[in-house]
């Protein structure tokens, strides 16, 4: 498999995670010293305070909607350090996109660890 197509399979993962609101599944694609900040500007450092605050939002959170995750760039900054612009739409529970609700362009930077990537630091912007 590709550098690339393996990021995008991480990313497919993270929407995995949060449609189905598993915050181990999410927690687990994270360095240990990542660094997270959600769309509403809250910076969490380290996994063991993403995984905090992941197990209290996510359960409960997809009750009404859900989002989809494309990537849409990929810069590799070395062969082991990537940048990745993600798509991040909101969806009805259906699949129905939602065009009331602004769309997210997160963009997060990947590490490879022991042969797999890992999300070292991730920013969740909301486009307006």
């Amino acid at each position: 498999m590709t550098d690339t197509a393996e990021i995008e399979k991480l990313v497919a993962t993270v929407q995995h995670a949060q449609q189905n609101e598993l915050p181990e599944e999410f927690i687990g694609l994270f360095r240990e010293d990542a660094i997270w900040t959600t769309a509403h500007g809250k910076r969490l450092t380290g996994r063991d305070e993403i995984a905090s605050f992941t197990r209290k939002v996510l359960p409960g959170a997809m009750r009404e909607a859900l989002a989809t995750y494309e990537v849409t760039h990929v810069l590799f900054i070395r062969p082991d350090v990537a940048a990745v612009k993600i798509r991040q739409r909101p969806v009805k529970l259906d699949g129905t996109p939602i065009t009331d609700q602004n769309e997210g362009s997160p963009l997060y930077v990947l590490s490879k660890e022991d042969g797999g990537w890992k999300i070292a630091a991730g920013q969740n912007t909301v486009v307006l």
